[in-house]
């Protein structure tokens, strides 16, 4: 697929691997369901399924060298008529994914031809654009892990109220936007813990709480900042780890429910109206990252 534009990063954000999650997680999605699909990757979203608007978002983002889509029905995903195109992109490579989105992950960057940095997404990210990936991207500066967030305030002055898991800190409440950096193979560690982990995705407390006591009542107290709390996480495993808050508030919006399908929708629908310029195949101007 030729590139036909997109927000440009400069040199030394260039090269990054992008994995794109489309795999499922045991038992029925809701989402999938609600539409009467097996996968939840492929219900469409603005007419076109939600995988083709990711990996077309990854693609249009220069930064990005390369594209792994992971899921467990890898072959069933990619041969859906409408990643026909994709499918001769010498870019893309279709993997299938294991049991756990961590020890998929921890498979793909196992492979002798992934290029570090690496950009981890999901198939249902469907609101990112190729700015908000390289603001989130030029928001590093060599760390071993970056995650992506956004602060409450910006997600509801453009989202409204919405129903999300918020991350609650001295210095505000904060979603994830379902970004991730990984900086070298020293990530392994992370993963390894993640993947025991995994189950208490959803609870901040939890999550602490593997971390031993003095964490866990700093944040119940809402003693650490954001920053403050990640970095003390990352150095219980020996990594640099450092947030990047994202000025995009839509960022905080994925697929997980039905009613966030319907939200989705909308924007999408606004943000066309709008003549929002920030799509695959415009020019783009990323905003700077926040401090």
């Amino acid at each position: 697929m030729a590139d036909q534009g997109g927000a440009r990063c400069h040199d030394a954000t260039a090269g990054w691997t992008a994995l794109v999650l489309a795999g499922q997680r045991p038992g029925l999605d809701p989402v999938a369901a609600h539409f009467g699909m097996r996968t939840k990757s492929l219900v469409p979203v603005s007419g076109e399924p939600m995988l083709l608007r990711v990996l077309r978002t990854m693609l249009h983002t220069p930064c990005i060298a390369r594209v792994l889509v992971l899921a467990q029905d890898i072959d069933e995903q990619m041969a859906d008529p409408a990643l026909l195109t994709l499918r001769s992109d010498p870019r893309v490579v279709a993997c299938r994914s294991g049991s756990t989105i961590s020890g998929s992950v921890l498979d793909a960057i196992g492979r002798g031809d992934v290029r570090w940095p690496v950009l981890v997404t999901t198939a249902d990210n469907v609101m990112l654009t190729p700015g908000s990936a390289c603001e989130f991207m030029r928001g590093l500066a060599g760390q071993d892990v970056g995650i992506g967030l956004v602060e409450r305030s910006r997600l509801e002055a453009m989202c409204g109220q919405s129903k999300r898991t918020w991350l609650r800190f001295s210095d505000g409440e904060f979603t994830g936007a379902n970004l991730f950096a990984l900086g070298s193979p020293r990530v392994a560690s992370l993963l390894r813990f993640w993947e025991t982990a995994e189950r208490d995705r959803k609870s901040m407390l939890k999550l602490a709480a593997r971390f031993g006591p003095v964490l866990l009542i700093k944040i119940l107290l809402r003693r650490l900042s954001l920053q403050s709390a990640l970095a003390a996480a990352g150095e219980r495993l020996g990594l640099d780890v450092r947030p990047v808050l994202l000025t995009d508030g839509r960022m905080g919006v994925d697929v997980d429910k039905p009613e966030d399908h319907a939200l989705v929708e909308r924007l999408l629908a606004e943000q066309m109206a709008h003549g929002a310029s920030d799509q695959p195949g415009r020019t783009v101007r990323p905003s700077g990252v926040p401090a």
